[in-house]
């Protein structure tokens, strides 16, 4: 196999490099959330370079980082977020991950970039709504804290998760709302336990990356088109 970090360009190497070493001296400042927190951390903001290069591989890596900040989420009672990311993004990063290996873009390592249709905003808008109402009554059983934001929160990520699905540019904007609501999320962890502020600082780097991932993804489909 290749060595994906191989196809990085110098600004892709940096903004990962930059990501990495952001999350390394968050957790460190933070008295150090845990070997968990921070590989989790360290998978996504890895996986999300990739995908914003709409190779295959970053889905791998999402799968991983879903599990494992599944795990984190849980210790910090923000069952939502494990639920959200270990019953529903991961599931649909493997959805993603075949998707993608069936439509490559001219036999590459990367994917072709679809249009949505009419047909599969309805039925992403409509299977969302059924989503957020069945997570919502679950998450208040069980207590969860901050309840409405963990619930926006299934509801963004479910979207973004769609996109992704679909192979549409739309999956990074979708996701940046997610990880605004995400930063929200942690911040008040963090005013609670000092030792989440990793996390936030996981967030605000990821939405960097999703914010490039669009930009990127909108170059590469003019480029297919």
């Amino acid at each position: 196999m290749k060595n994906p970090f191989k196809s990085l360009s110098r600004f892709e190497l940096y903004l990962w490099l930059t990501s990495v070493i952001v999350i390394a001296v968050s957790s460190i400042f933070g008295g150090g959330q845990g070997f968990l927190a921070t590989t989790a951390s360290l998978l996504g903001v890895t996986a999300l370079i990739f995908i914003a290069k709409g190779m295959v591989v970053g889905q791998f890596f999402i799968i991983a980082f879903a599990v494992l900040y599944g795990i984190v989420s849980i210790s910090a009672e923000y069952y939502g977020e494990a639920i959200t990311y270990m019953g529903m993004s991961l599931p649909m990063a493997v959805a993603s991950a075949i998707s993608w290996i069936k439509h490559p873009h001219k036999d590459s390592d990367r994917v072709k970039i679809a249009k949505m249709t009419p047909k599969k905003i309805l039925l992403m808008l409509v299977s969302t709504i059924i989503v957020t109402i069945v997570f919502f009554f679950i998450l208040k059983a069980l207590k969860t804290a901050s309840l409405y934001i963990s619930v926006l929160s299934i509801a963004t990520s479910f979207i973004a998760a769609s996109f992704t699905f679909f192979r549409s540019p739309y999956y990074a904007a979708a996701y940046a709302v997610n990880d605004i609501v995400l930063i929200v999320l942690w911040v008040v962890a963090s005013i609670k336990d000092l030792s989440n502020i990793s996390m936030v600082f996981c967030f605000i780097m990821i939405l960097i990356n999703d914010a490039y991932g669009f930009f990127n993804w909108k170059k590469m489909q003019k480029e297919q088109d």
